[in-house]
């Protein structure tokens, strides 16, 4: 595999943060991203014209990241203009409520120079609070179990049209992959990382680094914690609509179900 951009062997990486109104979270998501120290970063912000002091922090990162503020169509289309200004050789996005662990870059790059065939990537990751404590960690536990058990991986692109065990924040992917897969799909609101990684694993392999690489914030103003019944019935409809299987949507559907109980009776949500 040849990089297109490489810094003293380091190729490229493109992060892409989608913002709006996270001055609460922002700056910590920013600064897990600077403080993985490497070499050959492009970071860029797409903010929908935040009113609640965003950019005044923005402003403060001047030369360390790229950013713009202006209306958009929501939180997809702000990660696709992101891509599409993107010029990195590995490409990833972090919501603007989440955060990087120390080393994760360093981790995916060292995983594709070692892996050429492997054209995606993800790793564990932690689900923190709005004070960066660590919660839930039956629904980590959850989903590490599908990513990692190795008595399953040779039905994991199955398992997948079932359940979403892939944490987005630790999911990184070559560029190569928007010249076959093309772009988010911007009509889906909610799930929109759940059908770009199941066109993916029709595509391509699905790397594993046994590492966790990032944390996913769930607080009272999160999508996940206002909408979780929406997106569970967007990403049954993903799995619909990319499979020729009967049994595999109920199964979904079944999983939902029994997730939603979780959220509900155990987690107090």
């Amino acid at each position: 595999m040849r990089w297109k951009n490489v810094t003293e062997k380091n190729p490229k990486i493109s992060i892409i943060t989608p913002s709006y109104n996270q001055a609460r979270f922002i700056e910590k998501t920013i600064q897990s991203i600077l403080s993985q120290d490497y070499p050959n970063l492009e970071y860029i912000v797409v903010d929908g014209e935040s009113t609640d002091g965003t950019c005044r922090i923005l402003k403060q990162y001047k030369g360390k990241l790229t950013w713009t503020s202006e209306r958009d169509k929501g939180q997809t289309n702000a990660i696709n203009k992101g891509l599409k200004r993107a010029s990195g050789d590995i490409l990833a996005y972090l919501n603007s409520d989440d955060l990087y662990l120390p080393g994760t870059l360093h981790k995916v790059t060292d995983y594709f120079m070692k892996h050429e065939d492997i054209y995606w990537v993800t790793g564990r990751c932690k689900i923190i609070d709005e004070n960066d404590r660590e919660v839930r960690n039956l629904i980590s536990t959850w989903k590490n179990f599908w990513l990692q058990n190795r008595f399953f991986a040779k039905y994991r692109n199955m398992i997948l049209f079932i359940l979403n065990f892939i944490s987005q924040p630790s999911t990184f992917w070559r560029r190569e992959v928007l010249d076959r897969i093309g772009y988010f799909d911007e009509a889906l609101l909610l799930s929109m990382d759940y059908d770009y990684w199941i066109r993916l694993v029709k595509e391509y392999k699905l790397g594993i680094i046994d590492d966790d690489l990032s944390a996913y914030r769930v607080h009272i103003g999160s999508k996940s914690a206002k909408e979780y019944r929406l997106q569970f019935k967007e990403g049954y409809e993903i799995s619909k609509k990319h499979t020729n299987s009967f049994i595999l949507p109920k199964l979904h559907k079944l999983h939902d179900t029994l997730i939603t109980n979780i959220y509900e009776h155990l987690l107090k949500i």
